[in-house]
């Protein structure tokens, strides 16, 4: 009948302070026959196994399986990150101008540069970015100011199509040309061909995406051997669960790491708001767009945190400014720091192995529905397959309540009876067995 943190020693210490002897006692006002003695609760259950089964009950909404990704997925979030975030002190003030008054939300911002920068095997990381695709598109900006001089873009079109676009978008008052590298039948970045992108053209700047849009993961170490070879700074947009089972970009010689935070605790939310990441090497952290938060000392010798760099166009570098990214996302800057705080080195593994497994129990039966492969390559939990009946598959299972899979032709001219699937690892088994039940 105690609150659970309350000790044996904490009950008797407020009960004595209230001059009562037990805790029936301090509930005496209460009829005794709205008390029960046993509860039949039944077997406990997870927080989502809960959500599933309250949702069952009620019977009021039904809520969509997705099978679907393409940079933006259904996790599970633990309750406990939106609860603290709807507190009033995180929810409603804004970024901070008069930032050495806002030591907790400086703090955080700091914590959360700091699990990027460990994600992303980086050596500093900045306050967060709009989204994933801005954040590349900046990325590729400062590409162009760490050369110092080139003319041309160097894209992968296993990018992401829409971050693919978004980065054209940014580059069109500078006029640089934008050279896509084709896919190998591994599905990854074709490295001959990069090589001879590379070899042919004065670029200054390398992107590719790790995983890659097709879920495959892109050979980095060859790679970051060719952007060295060619000396074109080498950006890398990755995957933030992927890092908790994949060797850190960083390893591998990359220059800048971005990406989306969305599937760390932010729901999908009909589209937004993202909270993108940016991480670099420490010599080109005066080129890095947006802010920076550091740990020193007070005049006192306390521990103080402050906005250490914020070469900003509203502040006193005007037309020199890096770029024109003015703030941070920092409600869901604190959502990303939240969820990985929650679920620790471990957890953010267990999420990563059990999507993985789930994909591979899922791709497995789907080949065996008459779903073929599209390319030979590795993959985690996002994969293509091509089926000659995807448009009566896709309404077959929408009327279900299944959204299954990107259509992949909308991207790909070549791909187009090619389907994008994902599975995370808030898909059940019986979710996918009554998907393949269906076909």
């Amino acid at each position: 009948m105690s609150y659970i943190p309350h000790s044996d020693e904490e009950v008797k210490e407020i009960l004595k302070e209230l001059g009562l002897s037990s805790v029936k006692e301090l509930f005496s006002h209460i009829p005794s026959e709205l008390f029960s003695e046993s509860f039949n609760l039944g077997n406990p259950l997870s927080e989502e196994e809960l959500r599933r089964y309250f949702a069952k009950t009620l019977e009021e909404v039904k809520v969509p399986i997705y099978f679907v990704g393409a940079g933006a997925y259904d996790r599970i979030i633990p309750s406990v990150i939106w609860q603290l975030l709807n507190r009033g002190e995180f929810l409603t003030p804004y970024t901070p101008y008069q930032a050495e008054a806002s030591q907790g939300t400086l703090q955080a911002i700091f914590e959360y540069q700091t699990i990027v920068a460990e994600l992303t095997g980086m050596e500093v990381a900045n306050a967060s970015m709009y989204d994933g695709s801005s954040a590349a598109a900046e990325a590729v900006l400062m590409a162009r100011a760490i050369k110092g001089k080139g003319d041309t873009v160097v894209l992968s079109k296993t990018v992401n199509p829409l971050t693919r676009r978004v980065i054209k978008t940014y580059l069109r008052g500078y006029k640089d040309k934008v050279l896509e590298v084709d896919f190998s039948q591994e599905g990854t970045t074709n490295l001959e061909k990069l090589e001879t992108v590379l070899s042919s053209s004065e670029a200054h700047a390398l992107v590719v995406q790790y995983p890659n849009f097709f879920g495959f993961i892109e050979p980095l170490k060859e790679i970051g051997e060719l952007s060295k070879k060619f000396g074109v700074p080498l950006v890398v947009i990755a995957d933030p669960i992927a890092l908790a089972i994949l060797e850190p970009p960083g390893k591998f010689g990359a220059d800048i790491v971005v990406g989306e935070g969305q599937q760390l605790g932010i729901p999908l939310s009909f589209g937004g708001p993202y909270v993108g990441f940016f991480a670099t090497k420490k010599e080109y952290v005066r080129k890095m767009p947006g802010r920076l938060v550091g740990m020193g000392e007070d005049l006192e010798g306390k521990r103080a945190f402050t906005l250490v760099l914020q070469t900003r166009e509203q502040h006193i570098r005007r037309e020199r400014a890096t770029s024109n990214i003015c703030t941070n996302q920092n409600l869901m800057a604190l959502a990303n720091l939240l969820y990985v705080v929650l679920l620790g080195p471990k957890g953010l593994k267990e999420v990563a192995k059990q999507s993985l497994s789930k994909a591979m129990y899922l791709k497995r039966n789907l080949l065996s529905k008459g779903f073929e492969e599209v390319f030979k390559g590795k993959h985690l939990w996002e994969f293509p397959l091509r089926h000659k009946n995807l448009e009566e598959i896709y309404k077959k299972l929408l009327k279900e309540g299944f959204v299954f899979g990107l259509p992949l032709g909308r991207f790909y001219e070549e791909l187009s009876d090619t389907t994008l699937i994902a599975v995370t690892e808030k898909r059940t088994k019986e979710e996918m067995d009554k998907l393949l039940s269906l076909l």
